[in-house]
């Protein structure tokens, strides 16, 4: 049998190893556009120079799973065409291409590999006393522009989005704010409608001067599903079933951010889950069971403020907020294993 995984992020890691850990002769291929495992969630730490978040493909996926360099054109048909016109067959996909960036002009793109590369030589080069300005009030830009701050004193950094913080509760959302003014962020309630010749413009009318503007929000997919004609959804995510397969092509299984799964949002949490129970979806067709429904499930919202804080938020199971926050270190343990999707991690099934 021979499976195709396209991407190698969380889901696309985590689908590959169990696939190959439960699927006894599968022929797996992973094709990425570059050779590492990048972890995404930890993408902040890049940008600031505090931690590297690569790792070598082959380091974590499993013996005899082979992994292909490249860029991937369109699934369907029953292959996978690569750029340059390459054909992988297959028998089962996993379409796991994540998330993406569109970013403002004149702004540097932190959630992408390539984007916090640039944003952390563009910060090394920055002498002291210059401005760092962070747009993005979700996870994201809190956990930059605190990473920022904290490794780099000496600048200015700034945090601005139209409610920074708004995805907590009030309490949760007052210790979030209060532990940026604590590392010197200052936060700002508005929203950046220009970042050009070396200020931001705000839509109240403000002007503030940034010698480095970073972009934190991440709000796209890549168009791969959509290119390769399978029925997406307004934001460009493939529909899928209830077991997580295309709704246009029962071979395919969709994963992570790009799979258009009712109630989910863009959280690396989800992307775990989601792989695991679309590879052994595919353990029980091969076996010749019924397949079951995924179930979603939220656990918490959690950021980092530096090396030292978090805050983090109990929610249920349809993700609404639960009263209960935490913050220190504990914040931070419930921090990793959410962003982990609690028991499932990007290494499940590497093991005997």
């Amino acid at each position: 049998m021979k499976v195709v995984v396209v991407g190698a992020g969380y889901a696309g890691m985590l689908a590959a190893n169990r696939i190959a850990k439960k699927v006894k002769g599968a022929e797996v291929t992973v094709v990425n556009p570059r050779a590492d495992f990048v972890e995404r969630v930890r993408l902040h730490q890049q940008v600031a120079g505090t931690a590297a978040t690569a790792t070598p493909l082959a380091s974590m996926l499993r013996p005899g799973i082979t992994v292909r360099v490249a860029t991937v054109e369109k699934v369907g048909d029953g292959h996978v065409t690569l750029a340059g016109g390459e054909r992988l067959d297959f028998d089962h996909a996993f379409l796991a291409v994540g998330s993406t960036v569109r970013a403002m002009a004149g702004t540097v793109p932190v959630g992408t590999w390539e984007g916090a590369e640039q944003a952390r030589a563009e910060l090394g080069a920055l002498p002291a006393g210059s401005t760092v300005t962070v747009i993005g009030g979700g996870a994201t830009g809190i956990e930059t522009a605190a990473e920022v701050a904290e490794a780099r004193p000496d600048l200015r950094v700034r945090i601005i989005g139209p409610s920074v913080g708004d995805g907590f509760s009030d309490r949760a959302r007052t210790k979030a704010r209060t532990g940026l003014e604590c590392l010197g962020v200052e936060v700002v309630d508005d929203t950046v409608t220009e970042a050009a010749g070396g200020a931001v413009h705000l839509r109240s009318g403000a002007v503030a001067a940034s010698d480095l503007t970073l972009w934190a929000i991440v709000s796209d997919v890549p168009d791969l599903a959509a290119r390769s004609g399978l029925t997406v959804d307004a934001r460009g995510r493939a529909l899928v079933d209830e077991c997580l397969r295309s709704v246009d092509d029962g071979r395919i299984f969709v994963v992570g951010d790009c799979a258009a799964v009712p109630g989910a949002r863009f959280a690396c949490a989800l992307a775990g889950p989601q792989a695991a129970h679309a590879a052994d979806t595919l353990v029980r067709l091969i076996g010749g069971r019924e397949p079951e429904p995924y179930a979603l499930r939220y656990v918490a919202r959690a950021v980092t403020l530096g090396r030292k804080g978090a805050v983090a938020q109990f929610t249920r199971r349809d993700d609404t907020l639960r009263r209960a926050c935490l913050t220190g270190r504990t914040a931070v343990v419930v921090k990793e294993l959410a962003s982990r999707g609690g028991k499932y991690g990007a290494r499940t099934g590497t093991g005997g």
